[in-house]
């Protein structure tokens, strides 16, 4: 297939999830007695964290190709209508995932790691925009999955949001069972569904969906 800009930007979908790989392993180097098994991923980005420069940083690319990619894709998919509206319903639910999760963390990081909820700050972090983002990676996920089994041309996405999905509820079931000492293992099992899942689609964008 001939390529066009928008198919490259799929590879911002792989970047995106480099980039957030990156700062989850490097970042809690800046943090003095971080312990990734029991902390969350967003300690490291917390206003008052040590690591909070580190991890701005780092992942200053996937809080850019994350929307990029998700929103392309979605662009995409409705130009050349690939597969059903479920499908693209899917996808655009997703994209607005990704923007809901860039802005959102971006105006209310934590106030400080490791304290619970102290501030209308955390509250809007925890409470509203981790709840926005957790439903429609359910939702977004759950039409890719339906229409996956209805049309063959994007079983394979089916397959790979399946995953993800899957993955997610993991890590959320995880969170209410396990021990505190391990809760930041079972947290990564849901906040890298969602990443991974956009280099998935990206790879398929830069592949025109074939």
């Amino acid at each position: 297939m001939q390529r066009r800009l928008i198919n490259w930007m799929g590879l911002a979908g792989i970047a995106s999830l480099l980039s957030y790989a990156a700062a989850v392993v490097l970042a809690p180097q800046a943090y003095p007695g971080y312990d990734w098994m029991s902390q969350a991923v967003s300690d490291l980005s917390a206003a008052t964290a040590p690591s909070r420069a580190l991890w701005d940083q780092l992942a200053s690319p996937y809080e850019v190709c994350s929307v990029v990619s998700a929103t392309c894709a979605a662009i995409f998919v409705t130009e050349c209508e690939v597969s059903t509206k479920t499908f693209r319903r899917g996808v655009y639910l997703f994209a607005l995932m990704r923007w809901v999760s860039d802005v959102g963390y971006g105006l209310f990081p934590l106030s400080e790691a490791g304290t619970g909820i102290a501030s209308f700050q955390d509250v809007m972090h925890v409470y509203v925009v981790t709840a926005v983002v957790v439903l429609l990676s359910l939702v977004s996920l759950s039409l890719l999955v339906v229409a996956g089994r209805r049309d063959q041309r994007v079983r394979m996405l089916g397959r790979f949001a399946a995953l993800a999905l899957a993955t997610m509820l993991v890590g959320a079931v995880g969170k209410g069972l396990v021990p505190l000492a391990y809760f930041g293992v079972v947290e990564r099992f849901s906040v890298f569904a969602a990443v991974g899942y956009d280099a998935v689609l990206g790879t398929f964008l830069f592949r025109g969906f074939a």
